[in-house]
């Protein structure tokens, strides 16, 4: 196995533990999110696709299945939820979850146009 080999798997495993853990925290303790949405004015129905989405694009992301469509949805994913919900430039904290989000989909994008395979 060599370091770049090492090297990818541990940077995929390191994105998909985010969105393991996220999807896993909606599962367990929806109430929060369903706030959140609702003051933003998604839909609730939205939450199980939501969780469907970092959980099983999080897993095939970690075992490195289809990584470009895989990455390139949760880079959408990404910046979609910069778009919606952290749009308030002038809070900081919502400017940095928004920055957060898009360096995340950036990252992402990236994995996917790269093609890695492991």
């Amino acid at each position: 196995m060599t370091i770049t080999l090492i090297i990818a798997i541990v940077g995929r495993a390191t994105l998909a533990a985010l969105f393991i853990l996220a999807g896993a925290a909606k599962l367990l303790g929806p109430a929060p999110f369903l706030a959140h949405m609702d003051q933003f004015r998604v839909p609730r129905l939205v939450l199980p696709a939501v969780i469907a989405l970092e959980m099983g694009a999080g897993a095939a992301l970690l075992i490195g299945w289809r990584t470009p469509i895989t990455a390139g949805l949760l880079s959408v994913f990404c910046v979609a939820t910069a778009v919606v919900f952290h749009h308030q430039l002038g809070n900081r904290v919502e400017r940095t979850q928004f920055f957060k989000d898009m360096a995340l989909a950036g990252a992402l994008a990236a994995l996917a146009a790269a093609g890695v395979r492991t």
